[in-house]
């Protein structure tokens, strides 16, 4: 293993620990100091580790609920499921996994918004997005394959706008509003599907009439 892959697996393991502790001291180096205080991680390495910023903290942090999302719902457990309940699940875990840390949420989503971090926080997304398609057993390689991930990851971002100041009772309101926008996806894919049929397989009057006049031999 390459000294890079290792701070990558530690960047992984350390993310979760650092949001805990940004809900307190924003994504800051204070809150690298303090999570690996809490998890025996020696705090030069950590600061090493995390000399990106704010910014690296986050990916860091998003990256480690992909890869416990995929741990937990893997394709073949999905596979038995509908695509609308695939992609609800899929995010779903999300939400449930950082549940406890929406003020860690919060304050990542100002920074993401700022104009300087637009590049790195859609290629976030997009990764995402990515991985929970893939998961729900999307296999396409033409041109849905990325307006799948850019709707849904467009989906992703507004639903965690709405789950960070979400204070219904078992975040009903946050369910409800992925409930819509699954749907949406699921009605856009459907008419994706009929505009783009080839032509030869369409019903074509004109063609049916010809055939009728013209009958097969």
């Amino acid at each position: 293993m390459s000294g890079e892959e290792s701070l990558d697996g530690l960047r992984l393991a350390l993310a979760p620990a650092i949001a805990d502790a940004a809900a307190f001291d924003g994504w800051s180096k204070l809150a690298v100091t303090n999570a690996a205080s809490a998890t025996g991680v020696d705090p030069a390495t950590a600061d090493y580790a995390f000399a990106g910023g704010a910014m690296a903290m986050i990916e860091a942090w998003v990256k480690s609920v992909d890869a416990a999302m995929a741990e937990a719902l893997p394709a073949d457990k999905l596979a038995a499921m509908k695509i609308r309940e695939r992609i609800r699940s899929l995010v779903q875990f999300r939400l449930d996994a950082i549940a406890h840390q929406k003020e860690a949420l919060r304050r990542a989503l100002s920074l993401m918004a700022m104009p300087q971090n637009a590049v790195r926080s859609l290629g976030l997304g997009w990764h995402s997005a990515d991985v929970m398609w893939r998961l729900a057993g999307d296999t396409a390689t033409d041109y849905n394959h990325y307006t799948k991930r850019l709707t849904l990851g467009s989906i992703y971002a507004a639903t965690l706008a709405v789950y960070v100041d979400d204070t219904s009772p078992d975040h009903a309101d946050t369910r409800a509003f992925l409930e819509r926008r699954i749907e949406g996806i699921m009605k856009f894919e459907k008419a994706k599907a009929r505009l783009l049929k080839p032509r030869d397989e369409q019903f074509s009057p004109a063609r049916l009439l010809g055939r009728l006049r013209y009958p097969a031999r």
